[in-house]
């Protein structure tokens, strides 16, 4: 499967099924986050390697459920994790979506940045409810 360099965030469930997201906060290094619709999974890719992954499903046409995020070992603690979050986060908001909650990384991701909470499905929060208030 190829990537689309550049590629606009994704908008809707129609559009094409990879999109690359845009940069604001990125590592040391060249971080390209792309949207793999098809498969369900947000793409860390660094060079031409896939480094990371955040898992999604959806669930009807406004919320998104994150599953699980995970690291390659020789990839971790340099930041990819919490810039794929980011950005994940970043393109549900644009998409005017809201959040289910299944990734334990993602929970303490939002604990520690809470101008994201307002993005966790009030009736739906996730797997761990109670660890991010949901006003």
């Amino acid at each position: 499967m190829t990537i689309d360099e550049g590629a606009p965030a994704m908008t809707g469930a129609a559009e094409p099924t990879r999109h690359a997201l845009a940069q604001p906060h990125s590592p040391t290094f060249d971080l390209q986050v792309v949207n793999d619709g098809k498969l369900g999974i947000y793409d860390a890719i660094v060079g031409d390697r896939e480094v990371a992954g955040l898992t999604y499903n959806l669930a009807g046409e406004d919320r998104v459920v994150l599953l699980a995020t995970s690291v390659i070992p020789e990839f971790r603690k340099q930041g990819i994790a919490t810039e794929l979050i980011r950005r994940v986060l970043d393109d549900v908001r644009s998409q005017g979506k809201t959040l289910t909650i299944m990734c334990p990384i993602v929970r303490a991701f939002i604990e520690r940045h809470p101008e994201y909470v307002d993005l966790v499905d009030r009736e739906h929060p996730g797997a761990t409810p109670g660890h991010v208030h949901v006003p």
